[in-house]
């Protein structure tokens, strides 16, 4: 394999790391990164209404649901290799917008009645663990006159913004059950979760919770509670909230005072000015819609997903998001994942630094195994885009984009015969192709991947003293 042309990212803020040397390796080039098409191109970028992909399709990008790993397509290493152990980070599934992603004045309502979110207390035995399960169930009253100042632009929405959505829940479930089919067997687990040997992490959004509840009755049928791990969010590396100024500033820099940022929203001044007259949003707005197009993404995305019409304006129901106008959001909401985390020269170098403690934590559990000092077999993180999307970064993938509903990475981690281990990693079921000189993540000497995580990191300590310069 040919690589592209390395560029080492070199600060004057750096703090210099022994162990630790980042080199940034471009991405190939396609429709997604290439602004021209993006701006003025058509169609979008995938599937954005259905969480169906046709078999003939499988692999495709879809945002209601990513491709993952599952029998029809899994490709099984030779005989000669035995599993070990997975670990697979995945974001959530599809859920209703963020609140606030929802400041449109537009009538189209969501309604979660009978699916809110379960929250409720519980002890180890007696009274304490027999309580009555509570389910949230939002509500508006009347009487409280800030319905009507504050909050999203549907108030009456009964869902607990965000919550996961019964399809959501179904997609998960869904997910479990493809994982089971192809991991079970393969590494001797039983229909019950049996937490010496799996593990289950969330982050502190209760999203995570809500589809691990789904995702661990497909993966294990016969079990009905667990405890799954969560760490603080003051430091949590998951999702990621653990403090690291370099890494704020740097991503600062590159997304706020670049030309090749800030074109994008300049070119696409006549679609925004489309957007804001449906949605009432001003164009001076203090939050967040005109520095990316992550809020109208959201919204229209998360709309189509679920069946639901393209909003109109509520003062000239005339004035709707053409089907257009949403397939170019979503163009560019790509190309802006891209940016963010592979075409930006320092994009490399932000993930490290801001993803880099998962990945020492990933390091720590395939060296337990490959020392036989872990009898963990599978370890399962359920996160965001905001976690999967630098993971990519951090890998390097060849070809970026913006993780969708359910999107996951797996590492599967095998022994052959002479007792060497190696490392696949899968991406929407498949190799993973990156840009680094280790190629396709396909079998390759455990080694050469740690040394890898290793030349981006060093140890934690000096992730630590880089974050804090």
């Amino acid at each position: 394999m040919v690589c592209p042309v390395p560029q080492v990212v070199l600060l004057a803020s750096m703090v210099a790391i022994t162990s630790a040397q980042v080199v940034h390796y471009p991405p190939a080039q396609s429709n997604i990164n290439n602004l021209t098409f993006v701006l003025n191109g058509t169609g979008a970028p995938g599937i954005f209404n259905s969480s169906t992909t046709p078999d003939q399709s499988y692999g495709e990008y879809n945002w209601c649901n990513m491709p993952h790993v599952r029998t029809l397509e899994y490709k099984t290493p030779a005989p000669e290799y035995t599993l070990e152990y997975i670990e697979i980070i995945q974001r959530h599934h599809k859920r209703t917008p963020y609140s606030s992603n929802t400041f449109f004045k537009e009538d189209i309502p969501w309604d979660c009645t009978g699916e809110g979110p379960v929250e409720y207390g519980k002890g180890p035995s007696g009274v304490a663990a027999d309580v009555t399960e509570i389910q949230w169930q939002a509500t508006v009253n009347p009487e409280n006159p800030w319905t009507t100042t504050v909050g999203p632009g549907f108030v009456n929405t009964t869902c607990q913004l965000p919550q996961i959505t019964s399809d959501g829940i179904v997609d998960s479930h869904t997910h479990g059950s493809d994982l089971r089919a192809v991991y079970a067997s393969r590494l001797g687990l039983g229909e019950t979760l049996d937490p010496a040997l799996v593990q289950i992490r969330v982050t502190n959004n209760d999203i995570t919770s809500q589809v691990a509840g789904g995702l661990v009755k497909g993966m294990f049928p016969g079990t009905d509670n667990i405890a799954v791990l969560i760490q603080s969010d003051t430091y949590d590396s998951l999702e990621p909230v653990y403090s690291c100024p370099a890494a704020n500033n740097l991503f600062s820099a590159y997304t706020s005072d670049s030309s090749n940022w800030t074109t994008h929203l300049t070119d696409a001044a006549p679609l925004y000015a489309k957007l804001d007259a449906v949605s009432g949003t001003a164009t001076d707005d203090s939050a967040g819609w005109h520095t990316s197009f992550d809020h109208y993404y959201d919204n229209l995305s998360a709309k189509l997903c679920h069946s639901k019409p393209l909003p109109c304006s509520v003062n000239d129901t005339s004035l709707c998001v053409t089907q257009d106008e949403a397939n170019t959001v979503f163009r560019l909401g790509n190309w802006e994942y891209s940016y963010y985390y592979r075409d930006a020269p320092s994009s490399t170098q932000y993930a490290a630094w801001h993803y880099g403690v998962w990945f020492l934590e990933l390091q720590a559990h395939l060296e337990a195994v490959v020392a036989g000092q872990s009898k963990t077999k599978w370890y399962h993180n359920i996160a965001h885009d905001g976690s999967v999307a630098p993971a990519l970064g951090f890998l390097q993938i060849s070809n970026m984009v913006w993780p969708g509903m359910g999107s996951e990475i797996v590492f599967e981690l095998y022994k052959n015969s002479q007792k060497a281990y190696f490392l696949r990693v899968l991406w929407g079921g498949q190799p993973m192709q990156t840009s680094t000189p280790m190629g396709t993540l396909n079998m390759i000497p455990i080694e050469t991947f740690l040394d890898y995580i290793n030349s981006m990191l060093g140890s934690g300590a000096d992730l630590l003293a880089a974050c804090q310069a």
